[in-house]
């Protein structure tokens, strides 16, 4: 086999599923992406569903214009 002629090596992109901390392909052949499987991708919805993720906040600033005290 001639070696210019030999298709080249891509390798799959593999990352890690934010569910399970397991590898997870990350190609267009993994449809869970970047989960690695349907059921890791289910639990994150649902942890999103009830409101799980959640961003800090402070309390709200104290507006002087309307405080009467």
């Amino acid at each position: 086999m001639n070696p210019d002629t030999a298709a080249p090596q891509i390798s799959e992109k593999r990352v890690t599923c934010p569910t399970c901390s397991g590898n997870s392909v990350y190609a267009p052949s993994n449809p869970f992406r970047p989960f690695c499987s349907e059921r890791c991708k289910n639990i994150d919805l649902g942890a999103w569903a009830s409101e799980n993720f959640r961003m800090p906040a402070a309390g709200l600033p104290e507006d002087p214009k309307t405080d009467l005290q």
